[in-house]
């Protein structure tokens, strides 16, 4: 065996695990990177941006489908599955080779394969060891199946979704996640007979009802149908369809099912537990700083329990970076992370849900507003409806920032800062913002809840 001795090894280098590595080198630390795929990880290569490529793809579509509405005279002849195809990768391919010139020009030094974690601080490859004073452990995540649901010939997962060489003529989606949400817009756009399964009462159901009952009456309109609180059975299939049965005795059959009902931390056969890391169903089991239960060795990402975000992860591998480096950054409370589902309409969101602030303050120490896009000039341009509902404590700050509609997304940080800074109403009201533009219906928001509302009663 040959063993290398650094600074920091990083083991995973999708978003958590590749910032880590930029920021640690970036402080003068020597850094190996150690990533059996290719570095960028699931959201570059079959995550992230693939899937939001394929969504700006369905709102090229939607535009030609409906230029008429808008007096341009253009039709839709068609998805071209290998040109769709070849501006996805194209894409990917150019974010890949900015992504290895940053890594090079760092002299953080990649090593293809896959490791294994050793009590000593050594992540094993191969016939090399990699020695570190610290390790990040960022492994990312899996596509989970239910029990019994084997993934293979027309029962897929969004990976297998993204490599499919035609657009399908019907789907069922299992889950009403942002996955099965978002695949459920590209497909309706480009023509695909959509029925997602979600076996809780609404989509997207970790966001304000008031956003999910807004996606589901958008979803409705577009032409997408739901099997809401109800679980699935069984699946069946041939060689040409797959017909799934639910519990309560009704069956679909479409040309595919795509399972989305979430991603699993990729812990298992890598030696965590046998290396003193304690695991907790998977999920590696951490302190506040994101160090876990071995000394020097520090997790981040997919593999530590809560939200599953690209952008989580790597604001996690900063902050390990900079605390290896004697630093102290600030951490980022899971409550002050945007969240952001791609499909159309948009569904953005930062703080509590107010079912989770009247959890929290009580019933009489919650007030909220919520505010039409119907009454916003671009929003009515552009051609889109949805609302913002914003959540304060009675008498004090903001808790949480709520949007839906296209593009809506785009307005998500100023979200963020309201909630983050504990902004009044009141503090923010006073600021103008810019006309004819989505972010007026925030205005209007803040402006109603600080007592001086314009365009609602």
């Amino acid at each position: 065996m040959t063993q290398h001795n650094v600074d920091l090894v990083v083991l995973g280098g999708g978003s958590g695990g590749y910032a880590a590595a930029l920021r640690a080198a970036e402080l003068g630390k020597s850094v190996v990177l150690i990533e059996k795929d290719k570095v960028g990880g699931t959201c570059l290569h079959r995550g992230c941006i693939p899937t939001k490529a394929l969504l700006h793809a369905a709102e090229v579509a939607d535009a030609a489908r409906d230029a008429a509405s808008f007096g341009v005279r253009a039709r839709l002849d068609g998805i071209d599955a290998a040109g769709l195809r070849a501006y996805r990768e194209g894409i990917v391919a150019k974010k890949y080779k900015g992504l290895q010139g940053l890594i090079n020009a760092r002299g953080i030094t990649v090593v293809e394969g896959t490791g294994t974690l050793a009590s000593d601080r050594t992540v094993h490859v191969g016939d090399d060891v990699y020695a570190g004073t610290d390790v990040v452990l960022a492994t990312g995540s899996y596509s989970r199946s239910l029990p019994g649901l084997e993934i293979g010939g027309r029962i897929i997962t969004s990976e297998q979704a993204l490599e499919l060489d035609e657009v399908p003529a019907s789907v069922v989606i299992l889950g009403g996640g942002v996955i099965g949400v978002e695949f459920a817009s590209v497909w309706r756009s480009f023509g695909v007979d959509v029925t997602i399964v979600e076996a809780l009462d609404h989509l997207v159901p970790n966001e304000d009802v008031a956003l999910s009952k807004g996606l589901e009456r958008a979803f409705r309109k577009r032409g997408i149908a739901s099997s809401l609180g109800v679980r699935f059975a069984s699946a069946t299939q041939t060689a040409d369809a797959v017909t799934v049965t639910l519990e309560d005795g009704k069956t679909l059959t479409a040309d595919y099912l795509l399972v989305a009902v979430g991603r699993g931390p990729a812990t298992d056969g890598l030696g965590f537990e046998a290396a003193g890391v304690v695991v907790e169903r998977g999920f590696v089991h951490t302190d506040a700083t994101l160090q876990t239960d071995l000394a020097h060795v520090w997790a981040v990402g997919d593999i530590v329990r809560g939200l599953q975000l690209a952008h989580r992860g790597f604001a996690q591998g900063i902050f390990v970076a900079e605390q290896i480096a004697g630093l102290a950054p600030v951490p980022v409370p899971e409550s002050q992370i945007p969240r952001i589902t791609y499909c159309s309409p948009e569904v953005a969101s930062v703080g509590l849900t107010e079912a989770q602030a009247v959890a929290a303050h009580g019933a009489d120490g919650v007030t909220s507003y919520e505010y039409s896009l119907n009454g916003n000039g671009k929003s009515e341009i552009i051609g889109t409806t949805g609302l913002v509902k914003v959540v304060r404590a009675a008498g004090g700050p903001i808790l949480g920032v709520h949007l839906l509609g296209d593009r809506m997304g785009e307005l998500i940080t100023e979200g963020q800062l309201a909630v983050a800074w504990e902004a009044f109403p009141d503090d923010i009201a006073p600021y103008i913002h810019a006309h004819p533009t989505q972010s007026e219906s925030l205005g209007e928001a803040f402006l109603a809840l600080a007592g001086k509302p314009l365009h609602a009663l």
